[in-house]
């Protein structure tokens, strides 16, 4: 063995992503299922600092708060209103599936991993497909001013 091999050999990091085994649509149940709670008495002990106001961490906030927990948001802007997600007026990926749109989770996992170049950790890009149309039904109730039709159905764009 030579010493570039030898150092190699130590200095081998093993990565892990903490993503449970068993099949694609089953492993973030299972993980649900089996995860620690907070007691609902110890929540207001818990400060909760949350970086960054865009849609995910004005969600995360709001939805923290909502439960009971001391919440501190904090963004690198003058204003929550600069946060990137509010600022590109681009829209939110989701499997909303209206009639006669042809949209799917699956779809919305194949289009995703692709986009990514096939580099994305496909466990967590189908938790994130599966609970899309979760996640935007929060994000209405929660008050995000999101663009409508006339109709009143949130204003969807086929992309790609």
């Amino acid at each position: 063995m030579s010493l570039t091999d030898d150092l190699l050999a130590r200095n081998t990091v093993q990565l892990d992503s903490k993503i449970p085994a068993g099949p694609m649509a089953d492993k973030w149940n299972s993980y649900k299922d089996n995860m620690k709670l907070v007691n609902p008495n110890n929540k207001r002990k818990f400060k909760v600092i949350v970086v960054g106001t865009g849609l995910a961490g004005a969600s995360a906030a709001a939805t923290l708060a909502e439960l009971g927990y001391q919440v501190d948001a904090f963004t690198f802007h003058d204003s929550a209103r600069r946060a990137h997600s509010i600022a590109a007026q681009g829209g939110i990926n989701g499997a909303k599936n209206y009639k006669g749109d042809g949209d799917s989770i699956h779809r919305l996992f194949y289009d995703t991993v692709k986009g990514g170049d096939f580099r994305a950790r496909e466990a967590n890009v189908h938790r994130l497909a599966e609970n899309s149309v979760d996640i935007i039904d929060q994000m209405v109730a929660q008050g995000v001013p999101f663009a409508r039709e006339y109709g009143g159905l949130l204003d969807n764009r086929s992309f790609g």
